[in-house]
């Protein structure tokens, strides 16, 4: 099974993931699902499974990457707060979940979690129009 970060082809990236384009270091994508408003995932544009197999220059740069993606959706969707996850079990490439929590609406003071929450899906042109905002905030071509 190929890597849905390395493979712009592999179905499941298709189905869950629409990407806006590349940083220096990584590749920005909006999740699909956006139960939580202006959710995006930055992924580390070379192949690693891990933080520690990063080189220094791809730990910096990728972390540079995820800082300027983080302020994009900070003055996007002004979220209380943001929440960041690397996981990978399910999908073994570093990336990390950029996730704006808002006070008083879906797991605010929990962790963001999908399993049994209900997927909140847009409209073509709402995704159209989100894939662009965050192209000109973050200077993406």
């Amino acid at each position: 099974m190929s890597c849905m970060y390395c493979d712009p082809q592999n179905e499941n990236r298709k189905n869950i993931l629409i990407e806006v384009g590349r940083l220096p270091h990584s590749t920005l994508f909006i999740l699909k699902n956006q139960n939580h408003l202006g959710r995006v995932v930055v992924a580390l544009n070379t192949h690693r499974q891990e933080v520690y197999e990063l080189t220094e220059e791809e730990r910096n740069g990728f972390f540079a990457d995820v800082a300027a993606v983080s302020k994009a959706v900070s003055e996007l969707f002004h979220p209380d707060k943001l929440n960041y996850g690397i996981f990978g079990d399910g999908v073994p490439h570093v990336h990390m979940h950029i996730v704006p929590k808002y006070k008083d609406q879906l797991q605010w003071g929990n962790f963001f979690w999908d399993k049994g929450i209900e997927e909140v899906k847009l409209t073509d042109e709402q995704y159209a129009q989100m894939v662009q905002q965050y192209k000109d905030k973050l200077g993406i071509k």
